[in-house]
């Protein structure tokens, strides 16, 4: 079955925020699965409060990213956001680090498809439709994500280099099956003012 899962780019300053995952050591944005009884927006706070210890209020949808491949196919949809409180902060058994970034100094190894997404979010794009197609040549057609941890754990290797050397023959392709648009920003209306 497809999962359904957030990504938010909390951006401020001119920087964003990113993760380092510690499964992989990849840096990522805020991300994870919706769960039970609660909306995508409820999902995105709660996993960025959750992952990296701030508080943040959603700016706008970017858009929506279906990650196809031999892994877990998934479906991710990405928020802007903008921090209004708490405190940076890792997630025990999650995040390894939380830092912010200027955009020309993300770092690597970035999750796969997370490039984009970094992009469509700091160039304000909404309501894209994205499909990424990865193949991964010489691996196996269907893999879990618990015998990927495993691979990972027998393969004698940092967690790094493992996910450097899984993706280094990895092909991305991208189709915007819907493109979108430039986001427009609305001044909320003031006592008396009407829209």
């Amino acid at each position: 079955m497809t999962g359904l899962a957030v990504n938010v780019a909390v951006i401020h300053e001119g920087k964003i925020l990113l993760t380092q995952r510690e499964d992989f050591e990849t840096w990522i944005l805020p991300s994870g699965g919706v769960e039970d009884g609660e909306s995508l927006a409820q999902a995105a706070i709660r996993e960025t409060r959750e992952e990296t210890g701030l508080d943040v209020e959603l700016t706008r949808l970017v858009g929506v990213y279906s990650r196809l491949s031999n892994m877990p196919p998934v479906h991710a949809v990405l928020f802007a956001a903008k921090p209004i409180g708490g405190e940076i902060q890792c997630q025990e058994g999650e995040t390894i680090a939380v830092q912010w970034f200027d955009f020309d100094k993300i770092p690597s190894p970035l999750s796969a498809g997370h490039g984009r997404r970094i992009e469509d979010a700091r160039s304000g794009v909404s309501g894209i439709c994205v499909l990424q197609e990865f193949a991964f040549p010489g691996k196996p057609d269907k893999i879990t994500r618990a015998e990927l941890i495993g691979l990972r754990d027998k393969s004698g290797v940092s967690r790094s280099e493992f996910y450097r050397q899984w993706t280094a023959d990895a092909t991305i392709k991208e189709s915007v099956e819907l493109p979108g648009s430039k986001a427009k920003y609305v001044q909320s209306p003031k006592n008396g003012d009407h829209l």
